[in-house]
């Protein structure tokens, strides 16, 4: 009080005093053991999507509701700037080259259900661990980290093999392709090419048989034969799988049966949302990890009828504010079930918005606020900068906003912790407790420094100097915009990792995060006099960090990403793969 009274006029002490003595105490964490976990992550959501964090023309009251009675983190990052590779270091709190997750190719993301690719067997997910505490597990929504290795139903990858005793939801991820009215977004400039060397070869073929026929050239029909044989066999080859797409990668599963083949896109939402306050519901007398991993806001914008029109954002603004509904009703369950007290609560997103992602005029991906870049970008603020909120009544202070560097891969240590369970100590963890800075016993994240890869080429490296507050960030490698100026690869489609579509800097191109977020100032030997130590302290580091790296498969390689017959998951008798069973019949 005596503090106090030094630094504020008398007439502010009273009520300021009262204030402090009327907050209600946070609760001591030896009085909860075990507590439930709902883990709310959204697909593609730019941190500039959400009203707590400047948007003002989506609204988005209920997690907007999360911040105001919760902790708000304004440098939360992912590990990776895409879906895959982000969800793979989430779930297993360390950088997703560790486990293979990541691509040296362009192939960036799981592409198949029917690939040999995923979250290998051997790592250890937060949600494992859970399980061998107790907890009753269960992962609602999108996966994308594979479903079998050798045949279709290995399910090595799978969710259940990774510490979930439940799933609903889309093993592969939300496309356009799921929706036949919509424009094909899987693969797309590749099968542009696909279809002109099939129409190039046969425009070869049937103008060689006209020759024949017409006696304008000498050419035996055993070599037609073959060429027209050849046409068709490389017809055949793509066609199978990509003429198929929705059959082969728009499916929904409970458990390891299928569900739908394809999904009924009309009503995936509503069974999303049942199934989350069903597993609330079954499991609300013992503890529990729910995972809800929205299709929101992937494209192609699954949106009910109900909230189309809505916002003044466009489609886009809609399925983001129907997502937040989707929260309103989760935390509304949880109230209903008396879970409140008992229950932290945690909303992010995968990545960075989609800023390429436009059809005509028609903007369909999301806005990344102040920041450069987005999705598929490693370097840039845009694409890893997410929205991270979490909420724990009586134990998180409400209203606090912490602008300390932080990460997705966090999560895992803090739940590990909270559960009572032991971390892994036979492997590299990169992962921090975020425990005592949301409840601010420290004042420092204890992340000193943090890496930002493009698949698994380093493209950037940031410094929090905890002493001065700085958080400097360095970047190697920066994708070249198109056009020039754009703050997107707009002609691509996707910004690209490495090759002719970036540009390398030496000396690296430096920033200073607390005073320029927006990345746009890059400073240098004549400007900051800091410049050379600064560059020597995180190369050294990036050095100390590649030295803990070690060779592991390529879960991404060329070879597992392909589409395999042999392992496409089939409600049926493949190739003839159908069924529906959430319909009336």
């Amino acid at each position: 009080v005596s503090f106090l009274l030094l630094c504020f006029r008398p007439p502010l002490v009273t009520p300021l005093i009262f204030g402090l003595l009327l907050q209600a105490p946070l609760t001591q964490l030896s009085t909860i053991t075990q507590p439930n976990f709902v883990l709310l992550l959204a697909d593609d959501l730019g941190i500039g999507d959400v009203s707590c964090y400047g948007n003002d023309t989506i609204r988005t009251p209920n997690i907007d509701r999360l911040a105001k009675e919760g902790v708000k983190l304004t440098q939360h990052i992912a590990a990776a700037p895409l879906c895959t590779p982000s969800r793979a270091a989430f779930l297993t709190g360390r950088y997703p080259l560790r486990s293979g997750m990541d691509a040296v190719n362009n192939y960036r993301v799981i592409f198949w259900n029917a690939g040999s690719g995923g979250l290998p067997p051997n790592e250890t997910t937060f949600a494992k661990i859970l399980q061998q505490q107790g907890y009753s597990t269960g992962l609602i929504g999108k996966w994308h980290l594979g479903v079998n290795c050798e045949s279709r139903n290995d399910h090595c990858h799978h969710p259940l093999k990774h510490g979930f005793d439940y799933f609903y939801g889309m093993p592969f991820t939300l496309i356009s392709d799921c929706q036949p009215r919509e424009t094909p977004e899987m693969d797309r400039a590749f099968r542009r090419k696909l279809w002109l060397s099939t129409q190039v070869i046969g425009l070869i073929t049937l103008t060689a048989v006209l020759g024949r026929l017409t006696g304008l050239i000498s050419v035996h029909w055993k070599m037609l034969t073959c060429l027209a044989g050849f046409s068709l066999l490389f017809f055949i080859s793509w066609f199978s799988s990509y003429g198929f797409v929705q059959y082969w990668n728009c499916i929904m599963m409970r458990n390891h049966g299928i569900t739908e083949q394809p999904m009924v896109t009309d009503r995936t939402t509503s069974l999303i949302l049942r199934e989350s306050i069903s597993f609330i519901e079954r499991n609300k007398h013992r503890p529990f990890l729910l995972f809800l991993s929205f299709l929101h806001s992937h494209t192609p914008l699954l949106t009910t009828e109900k909230f189309l029109g809505r916002s003044r954002h466009g489609l886009y603004g809609d399925n983001v504010e129907e997502m937040d509904w989707m929260v309103g009703q989760v935390l509304d369950t949880i109230d209903k079930e008396g879970l409140t007290d008992t229950t932290l609560v945690y909303f992010a997103s995968d990545h960075g918005g989609w800023l390429e992602r436009q059809e005509g005029e028609r903007q369909l991906g999301g806005w990344n606020g102040i920041y450069k870049g987005g999705k598929a970008m490693g370097g840039w603020e845009g694409g890893i900068r997410v929205p991270g909120i979490f909420r724990w009544p009586g134990v998180l202070p409400a209203g606090t906003v912490i602008d300390e560097p932080t990460s997705l891969m966090d999560i895992y240590p803090t739940v590990v912790n909270l559960a009572g369970g032991a971390m892994p100590e036979d492997r590299v963890m990169d992962g921090r407790d975020l425990l005592p800075l949301l409840r601010g016993t420290v004042s420092h994240s204890e992340h000193q420094f943090l890496f930002h890869y493009c698949g698994t080429h380093l493209h950037a490296a940031r410094w929090h100097q905890k002493d001065t507050g700085a958080v400097w960030k360095a970047h190697y490698v920066t994708p070249i915009f198109s056009p020039p100026g754009a703050g997107a690869c707009y002609d691509r489609g996707f910004c690209p990792c490495f090759g002719e579509g970036v540009t390398h800097h030496d000396p690296p191109l430096l920033f200073e995060l607390s005073q320029d977020p927006s990345e746009t100032k890059p400073l240098s030997a004549d400007t900051e006099p800091l410049f050379d130590t600064v560059i020597r302290k995180i190369g050294r580091a990036i050095e100390d960090h590649r030295r803990t790296l070690a060779p592991v498969p390529e879960q991404l390689s060329v070879s597992n990403v392909v589409w395999k017959p042999w392992l496409q998951p089939c409600c049926g008798t493949f190739p003839l793969c159908w069924c529906d069973k959430e319909g009336d019949n």
